[in-house]
């Protein structure tokens, strides 16, 4: 077994589902900027594996994911002026949907999740969560503004929970449960040693299906996210029939009708 290319982040495959692990324990998961480079390169490595249909995010230790390490970006000027500038351009690379990825993507709260942690959770297209998981954004505390993370919730919940949240800051938390009755989680998992084996069942399930069909769906959904009615449709038949004539939408019936597990293309 080679060695990995990665320090920040633990990159796995189980069966037909990846793992993108955070892997800054020690720091609850902050991205340095060792971590903000890896994150792009490991979403893509994950999305052009043709054995992968699916990608779970997750992080080791006792919290998901808290946002930038400040302390160590300090040190790194010019990886902090990096990120200034993809932030100022609305340019950023650190989730899924920041870099493209269009296959399905499960969050797996661990944890903590604060503050630019809630990047992965908006931008995710499932959240599960142990039920000691908890979600803050502190930014307003610290005199920030919270702006992407909260915005991309805002897809996801009730636009005053996502309000509450913000104002807030670091003086109140969500619990597992209160997120799963706002939609920010779609499963509390219990006991919290389980969201691993939940998380790969649910995306065992997931990856069943065709990976074109998810692929085309994805973009539809997603671009729905960011047009109006009207044209959301438009774009969700552009995407829907450039899958008409697919080898899957032949497999899929007859295996239906053979009572036997679908062979499908790669995407």
């Amino acid at each position: 077994m080679g060695t990995s290319p990665y320090q920040a982040l633990q990159v796995e495959r189980r069966d037909r589902v990846g793992w993108l692990i955070f892997d800054r324990p020690d720091v609850g998961n902050a991205m340095d900027a060792r971590m903000i480079e890896e994150l792009e390169a490991a979403w893509l490595e994950l999305d052009g594996d043709p054995e992968v249909r699916v990608i779970v995010n997750t992080g080791n230790g006792p919290a998901f994911q808290t946002g930038l390490d400040m302390k160590q970006l300090s040190r790194d000027p010019a990886a902090l002026r990096e990120q200034s500038r993809r932030t100022k351009r609305a340019e950023l690379r650190l989730t899924a949907w920041h870099n493209q990825v269009w296959k399905p993507v499960i969050a797996a709260v661990n944890g903590t999740c604060a503050g630019g942690g809630l990047h992965f959770v908006a931008d995710a297209d499932i959240v599960i969560a142990s039920s000691d998981a908890v979600f803050l954004d502190p930014h307003v505390s610290v005199g920030q503004v919270t702006a992407y993370e909260a915005i991309g919730l805002t897809r996801k919940m009730p636009v005053e929970a996502v309000m509450r949240m913000a104002f807030t800051g670091r003086h109140e938390r969500i619990g597992a449960e209160q997120a799963r009755r706002v939609g920010m989680v779609s499963q509390v998992v219990d006991p919290p040693e389980r969201l691993r084996d939940e998380a790969q069942a649910l995306a065992e399930k997931i990856a069943r299906n065709s990976p074109a069909a998810m692929a085309a769906t994805k973009k539809a959904l997603w671009g729905a996210l960011e047009t109006g009615l009207t044209d959301a449709c438009r774009r969700g038949a552009k995407e829907m029939m450039a899958v008409w004539g697919h080898p899957d939408q032949e497999e899929g019936p007859k295996a239906f009708a053979d009572r036997r597990e679908a062979k499908w293309m790669q995407r």
